[in-house]
């Protein structure tokens, strides 16, 4: 038996607690020519925008740089949470204003290895549900913007 649907304020209530607590989460990109990737990352959230590191060599690296566009999903498939979301690399200035941050809540610090970039993932649409019966009224953000 399905249990209620949550009010929106819980789901964005829910989603925020995830964004805050989780430390792993999945990216889809695409390079120009379309061809999809997936990956585990770890990552921090500001209570704006999220945070990632890894090498710059990989594809998700190249695709951020190549399309500036990635997809996000967090939870699990009667849980989740997708985002769309714009990317881009941090500037070397930048990189201080989250590393702590980010090792902090990951347990890991990517300036000690050799290659790795961070980058800033900004929400623009956000989809929440955990069975079909919150799938009409899934939509939390749209342009960036929260509707709750």
């Amino acid at each position: 038996m399905l249990k209620p649907a949550r009010p929106l304020q819980q789901r964005k209530i829910d989603t925020l607690y995830r964004l805050g607590h989780d430390k792993d989460l999945w990216i889809a990109s695409s390079n120009s020519q379309g061809e999809p990737y997936l990956v585990p990352l770890s990552f921090w959230w500001n209570e704006k925008s999220l945070f990632i590191a890894t090498p710059l060599k990989n594809p998700t690296a190249q695709n951020i740089v190549s399309t500036g566009k990635i997809r996000i999903a967090l939870g699990h498939t009667r849980d989740v949470v997708l985002i769309g979301a714009s990317a881009r690399v941090l500037e070397a200035n930048e990189i201080e204003k989250c590393t702590d941050a980010f090792t902090k809540k990951s347990g890991w610090d990517p300036r000690s290895s050799k290659g790795y970039g961070f980058f800033q993932l900004e929400p623009l649409r956000i989809e929440v549900w955990r069975e079909e019966n919150e799938h009409v009224d899934r939509l939390l953000m749209k342009n960036g913007k929260w509707l709750i």
